[in-house]
């Protein structure tokens, strides 16, 4: 049964998810024609548990990886079997259960409806987002999709950390599987490559789930420094992939001398502090300079950032 005359995979990664992966399968809409769960390598039963499911539910397959690739692996695993069976589109939903079946049709339809390649759950656009999630989960959060904001060009999205997605046929593929992040920063990376390949992405407001009997590892503080440093890396490929190679645009050379000013800025700054501790007094030429640079710099980054920003006002 499709939806709307589109042919619906569900992805679900899964990783020591036994407890959980029942409830997945069991409350998963009718209209999803696969439910592609893809075991990570799990030491526990999560496989044998998605089998025992398979002998009564014919639309699950499972999809065993042969080491731990980590959730953007499988993610990727399973959007390529969805691509190879030609499937119109695949939502990627958790195996913990904390996405909510009833939020489905919501992330469908832009994608059916109004020409959107790939839509993603909000749970910040909620009123109640701050009552339901953890706080360092919260702050995390909040940190990463302002810098993800940066990197992809998607200024319009917020929670990028969110799994809950949809991606149309195109977007399948389009994109290069075998080169997405496989770990924790597989939503920040994708969203720079669809930027690259100019796909319309929409943020959907859905309520966040949470203590439904989900065990989280996630250490904050190492997501946090792991994935600043694939959206930096992924900013540059950007840059040169978007703006250069493919189309050349002058933003690229207002990124560029706004931060080589506040390189020299900090040169300054350096020089001022280590006269002052040498001599007592700062130099006022250097002072000057300084500000100038440091000043000069941070407005062509932020004209920078407004070009940006409406070169991909089209892709909301």
């Amino acid at each position: 049964m499709a939806y709307e005359g589109k042919t619906l995979a569900a992805v679900i990664p899964a990783y020591c998810e036994e407890t959980q992966i029942g409830k997945v399968i069991t409350t998963m809409p009718d209209y999803v024609d696969h439910i592609v769960i893809v075991n990570d390598c799990s030491p526990d039963k999560t496989a044998e548990v998605v089998e025992n499911f398979a002998k009564d539910e014919p639309r699950v397959v499972l999809i065993n990886l042969a080491v731990n690739e980590g959730v953007g692996g499988a993610i990727a695993a399973g959007y390529k079997w969805a691509r190879d069976n030609d499937i119109d589109m695949a939502v990627v939903m958790a195996g913990d259960g904390q996405m909510d079946p009833k939020d489905m049709p919501a992330l469908l339809d832009p994608v059916i409806h109004e020409g959107v390649n790939y839509s993603k759950a909000n749970r910040l656009a909620t009123h109640d987002y701050r009552q339901k999630v953890p706080f360092v989960r919260f702050f995390g959060n909040s940190v990463l999709s302002l810098m993800t904001k940066i990197a992809s060009g998607y200024w319009h999205v917020a929670d990028s950390q969110t799994g809950y997605t949809i991606a149309d046929k195109k977007v399948l593929h389009t994109i290069n599987w075998d080169s997405m992040y496989k770990r924790y920063g597989q939503p920040n990376d994708l969203l720079i490559k669809l930027n690259v390949e100019n796909f319309r992405v929409r943020d959907v407001p859905t309520e966040p789930v949470y203590d439904v009997g989900e065990k989280s590892g996630i250490k904050v503080g190492r997501v946090i420094f792991t994935i600043s440093n694939i959206l930096l890396k992924g900013f540059f490929w950007r840059m040169k992939e978007k703006y250069i190679i493919r189309d050349f645009h002058p933003l690229v050379l207002f990124y560029f001398t706004g931060l080589m000013f506040m390189m020299l800025s900090l040169g300054f700054f350096s020089r001022l502090i280590t006269v002052w501790i040498i001599n007592g007094s700062a130099p006022v030429l250097s002072s000057m300079a300084m500000m100038f640079f440091f000043s000069t710099g941070l407005q062509s980054i932020f004209f920078a950032m407004w070009f940006d920003m409406e070169s991909n006002r089209h892709l909301r």
